[in-house]
């Protein structure tokens, strides 16, 4: 049986709040190969790697997938999924649309200008599961709030299906959202390619998109040569909730984020014992035992799972502060009252009726969060994410002149002699 755990004792939640990246030294070595092969050889090291683990019989004509128009693409798909990614897209167009930047200007009474300009980027690329995986929603996902945002140019990239072809559900998307180009490449050379570029994929500005260990540790070597979004780690879910939860809630989130991977973390927290008790026998259960996936949910379970009792608020926002989950479920009496202390969480959902599954896809939030503690220092996929900006400063003569001795004194200060020249040359005549 699941054992439940008092949120006091930090050694037996150790495991819960174990945060960072940290691959192996075999695996970052490996990536920094193939990496280093792309850099070097482009599309033919590509198109080896790609036939060494995806698609035996790849040439430079497949790498690039022809995306079809979008009524084309939706005779590929059964209905529902066409509409369930339609209406995906118009929330998610919705809810990042709101979140547009626009330029910031001040003027100052002696006419001095002071703004911030708010450019896209030029290009990103989206990597995108695929293979033995379909992700539709992941395209929806990194490429619409690059697609608000005034992005020039968009690329998705998600590895081939065992034929070499790629998964319809991918095309659709990728005709729903107006992406501009399709790679057939996957894996640690995907991101290899897009950072460097190769003689069929121009490089871009940006990564972003979640991927096993191989494409986080490449996301990781490549930063610097362009952005990332960060590393996205295993799985993650806290709940939190009081007598008023039904214990097949909480249990059957868990079970959700479990059957993602097998190093998935998944925790309660709660202060009423029985119910955390309930949940322990749902999921030492058939509830659990009776899913599709219990393969995977059951290493999660064994492994990485976490019931913990915290008899006060003081607690409850203790757990969740050290464990900066991924996914934070509220299931209580009065939800918002404990947003207000929150400080540390990928994405909020509250109350019984917001599964998190809503949004992992048609809420209209982003699913690309922050793992393995990342929560600390950063924040979901949004439409700041595909933005730089620049400041702008224009001097009036009369601020020149008045700021011209203060500047100069601390430039001489810092050593820095023609930096102050450049001030009193302005005042000299």
């Amino acid at each position: 049986m699941i054992r439940i755990v008092d949120a006091t004792d930090r050694a037996a939640l150790a495991g819960l709040y174990r945060g960072g990246w940290a691959p192996s030294e075999a695996l970052s070595a490996s990536v920094r190969d193939i990496l280093a092969a792309v850099r070097a050889r482009g599309d033919e090291a590509l198109l080896e790697y790609t036939r060494r683990w995806d698609d035996p019989n790849a040439t430079r004509a497949t790498l690039r997938v022809p995306i079809p128009t979008l009524a084309d693409a939706r005779t590929l798909i059964p209905r529902e999924i066409a509409d369930g990614l339609t209406l995906a897209r118009d929330r998610i167009a919705a809810f990042h649309e709101a979140q547009r930047a626009h330029d910031l200007r001040l003027r100052d009474p002696d006419g001095t200008v002071s703004a911030l300009l708010v450019r896209p980027l030029g290009a990103i690329g989206a990597y995108v599961p695929g293979g033995t995986a379909r992700y539709p929603s992941s395209v929806l996902m990194t490429t619409l709030p690059a697609k608000v945002a005034g992005v020039g140019r968009i690329v998705v990239v998600s590895p081939p299906q065992g034929d070499g072809s790629t998964n319809p559900a991918i095309l659709f998307a990728c005709a729903l959202c107006g992406v501009d180009e399709l790679y057939a490449i996957g894996g640690a050379q995907a991101i290899g390619a897009l950072a460097f570029g190769t003689e069929t994929i121009a490089p871009i500005d940006k990564i972003v998109g979640p991927g096993n260990a191989y494409v986080t540790e490449a996301k990781r070597q490549v930063f610097g040569v362009c952005g990332i979004d960060g590393l996205a780690g295993p799985s993650e879910v806290l709940v939190v909730a009081d007598s008023s939860a039904r214990a097949d809630y909480v249990a059957g989130e868990l079970c959700a984020q479990a059957e993602h991977d097998p190093e998935a973390r998944v925790a309660a927290v709660s202060d009423d014992r029985e119910l955390l008790e309930s949940v322990a026998t749902l999921l030492d259960g058939e509830f659990a035992r009776s899913q599709a996936r219990y393969e995977v949910i059951e290493r999660v379970l064994r492994d990485r799972a976490f019931l913990v009792y915290a008899p006060t608020r003081e607690l409850t926002l203790e757990v969740i502060d050290r464990f900066a989950p991924e996914h934070l479920s509220i299931q209580t009496r009065d939800p918002w009252e404990l947003v207000p202390d929150v400080r540390r969480a990928g994405a909020l959902f509250l109350g019984a009726d917001t599964p998190v599954a809503a949004g992992d896809y048609i809420a209209g939030s982003n699913h690309v969060l922050p793992t393995s503690g990342a929560g600390r220092f950063s924040s979901g996929l949004h439409t700041a994410d595909f933005y730089r900006t620049m400041s702008l400063i224009e001097n009036s003569p009369a601020r020149m002149r008045a700021d011209a001795a203060g500047l100069a004194a601390l430039a001489d200060f810092e050593g820095l002699p023609a930096h102050a020249r450049t001030a009193r040359l302005r005042t000299s005549g």
